[in-house]
């Protein structure tokens, strides 16, 4: 393997940090070469996420964070704060049906007084691999072929069974879980881990849960092939009808917080987007009410040019160092500049509700008007104007360690899988099974094998399972 110039590729599969656990650092040109890459390889559709519907709202505090965060919009009971919803599926085109087995994306930006903060994540908690890294493979492993430009089940468990630590979240997708037709009626998951700081400096690791009012519901392998032929938009159908009808959506935000310093008191790594926090050891914690009450009234305009980005976040909440996050900090910005343009933040649903006051300016479709002849700092000619922030960040962070390319110290890549396997009742346990034998079916018998042998480090009944009905 080498790079777009030739030189030579040693490690493919972990991002430079410092240390094992480390940030992710910007001189790693390999990770940077291969998500801008990737970014560009489609217009003008997203390359995931390309369907979706949308819904604007507001964000009500339940219960005050100030002890865990200083975050503005998070203080004082009652607070209010103007959101937008997206909710999409995450590999199929534009054209796809919403019923098809795929994660959900469930993308909330919060339009606060410190600037919009988008909380970008899933309908499932848990994500196939650990390290952005890997990224680019894994979503050219789920898309269409390149030769026939077909869906090919042996690419997908190709690469799900080379990756082990996706096998957690094979037992969410290949549920019943993974086959939804309400947006009204599924869950939503922050899946990496971030950290609120209060005004204290404290810090502490954040996971995000929503919960939806109207409850939790998923439909069968059965009934989502059904809907694809039938009606295929029917989740994105039931949103708009409920808000054109006048009637309102609501999830409730839970929270899951850890003190940092707790980080490696256990035996899974909460930095790893392909677990799970136990709530037995953190509890949830309700924040707050997000009630959607408006549909939008232009879907181009204010739907499919919506970008968010995880890297868009306010004092009070900052990025961890997961290792899957810290790519998606650069690649989310760098690919709607690619698909939108430059100044895709000046478009209305991006743009902030407060000022925005810089030095950044000009570009494709550029209209904001910027008044006077200084555009630059330091400068004497606008009392040096825009003035900086004069509240320094106080929480500074020492990071120490060899610069590297390893897998995190703490993987193992099954025993949450098991535990989830073992944790659906019989009928869901039943619905696993069968889907997964449904698929693997499809594919060629040594990865067949391979499945299995992941399936049996997980649980062993559930590979044996499996292993039956393939009659391996």
């Amino acid at each position: 393997m080498t790079t777009n110039q030739g030189a030579p590729i040693y490690n493919d599969s972990n991002s430079l940090t410092v240390g094992d656990r480390g940030p992710t650092l910007l001189q790693d040109i390999q990770l940077i070469e291969k998500l801008s890459n990737f970014n560009r390889e489609r217009i003008p559709e997203r390359v995931v996420h390309a369907k979706g519907a949308g819904a604007y709202g507001v964000f009500k505090v339940h219960n005050c964070m100030k002890k865990y965060t200083e975050a503005k919009f998070l203080q004082g009971q009652g607070t209010e704060t103007a959101t937008f919803v997206r909710f999409s599926t995450v590999i199929g085109s534009k054209g796809s049906a919403d019923t098809l087995r795929d994660p959900r994306g469930f993308a909330v930006k919060f339009y606060t007084e410190d600037g919009n903060y988008d909380l970008v994540g899933n309908h499932i908690p848990v994500f196939f691999i650990r390290d952005a890294m890997k990224f680019p493979d894994m979503v050219h492993s789920f898309k269409p072929s390149p030769d026939t430009n077909l869906h090919d089940p042996n690419r997908f468990w190709d690469f799900i069974t080379n990756s082990p630590e996706s096998t957690h979240m094979i037992t969410w997708l290949f549920s019943d879980r993974g086959t939804i037709k309400s947006y009204r009626k599924i869950e939503g998951f922050g899946v990496n881990t971030y950290v609120w700081v209060n005004n204290q400096g404290e810090r502490h690791f954040v996971k995000y849960h929503w919960k939806p009012l109207a409850g939790l519901e998923t439909i069968t392998r059965d009934e989502s092939m059904i809907l694809a032929g039938t009606d295929p938009d029917i989740a994105t159908r039931d949103l708009y009808d409920t808000l054109n009808n006048g009637k309102t959506i609501e999830y409730d935000l839970f929270v899951q917080l850890m003190k940092e310093h707790e980080e490696l008191d256990n035996d899974f790594d909460p930095l790893d987007a392909t677990k799970v926090w136990p709530e037995r050891l953190y509890p949830l914690i309700k924040v707050g009410r997000l009630t959607l009450n408006r549909a939008p009234k232009d879907f181009f305009t204010e739907v499919e040019q919506a970008a968010f980005c995880p890297a868009n976040l306010i004092p009070g909440i900052e990025a961890s160092n997961d290792k899957l996050l810290q790519g998606r900090l650069f690649a989310y910005h760098d690919s709607q500049r690619y698909r939108i343009g430059k100044n895709f933040e000046q478009l209305q649903v991006n743009k902030p509700k407060v000022q925005v006051d810089n030095n950044i300016e000009d570009g494709a479709m550029n209209y904001h008007i910027r008044e006077g002849k200084v555009n630059y700092k330091p400068n004497s000619l606008n009392d040096n104007r825009p003035i900086e922030n004069k509240e320094q960040n106080k929480n500074m962070v020492f990071i120490e360690g060899k610069i590297q390319r390893n897998n995190i110290p703490i993987t193992d890549d099954f025993s949450q899988a098991g535990d989830r396997y073992r944790a659906f009742s019989k009928i869901e346990q039943d619905h696993l099974v069968d889907n997964l034998i449904d698929d693997l079916l499809k594919v060629d018998k040594f990865i067949q094998k391979k499945a299995v042998i992941n399936f049996m480090k997980s649980d062993k009944e559930l590979g044996t399972r499996v292993k039956d009905g393939l009659k391996l």
